[in-house]
């Protein structure tokens, strides 16, 4: 199995991608599936203009992530709240692709510097995730005060807290793109 993780921020200070680092290092640590981490600050994609399958010369770098996408068999994807809604970086992205979603079961951490983990972002992601049938896990994984929870190597302060509330998250994500396998064949 495969999971891509895609790291949305593009700031020079982010701090969610310490929970993308996570999930890859849990991931591995367990043995659970080969872990891509698509951190969009190094793609750094122009705004978007036009769908990639529209695209008359699209650039290796936008080829490269969407056939990544389309190889996982499922996607975490790791956001940060920014007023109450996701960054641009990431609806530029996933503006770009649409075959590459469909039916992909994807999973929402998000992550916030407040109290409440970016709770908020959930149901407008959900939502446009849905417009193009992606298939988003019914579980998620709020970190609030990413500052106090991670370090910058994706550490937990709180190992086993972390795990404990990842096993389910990663489980809900993996039971999904086990039933996805088995619907195709």
């Amino acid at each position: 199995m495969k999971i891509a993780i895609i790291s949305s921020s593009v700031r020079e200070d982010r701090k969610s991608n310490r929970v993308a680092l996570f999930f890859k290092n849990y991931i591995e640590a367990n043995n659970i599936a080969s872990v891509d981490i698509l951190d969009l600050y190094d793609y750094q994609f122009p705004v978007f203009e036009e769908r990639l399958s529209f695209q008359k010369n699209p650039l290796p770098k936008t080829l490269e992530f969407a056939q990544k996408i389309k190889s996982a068999d499922g996607v975490i994807i790791v956001t940060p709240e920014y007023n109450g809604g996701y960054p641009a970086s990431l609806k530029n992205v996933v503006d770009l692709l649409l075959d590459e979603w469909k039916r992909k079961p994807v999973a929402i951490s998000t992550v916030s510097a407040g109290a409440f983990g970016g709770t908020q972002v959930i149901t407008s992601l959900q939502f446009t995730l849905w417009k193009i049938q992606a298939w988003t896990v019914p579980a998620m994984f709020p970190v609030p005060k990413i500052s106090e929870s991670y370090d910058e190597q994706g550490k937990p302060t709180d190992k086993a807290g972390s795990e404990k509330r990842a096993k389910p998250f990663i489980d809900e994500l993996l039971w999904c793109m086990e039933a996805k396998k088995r619907m195709m064949s």
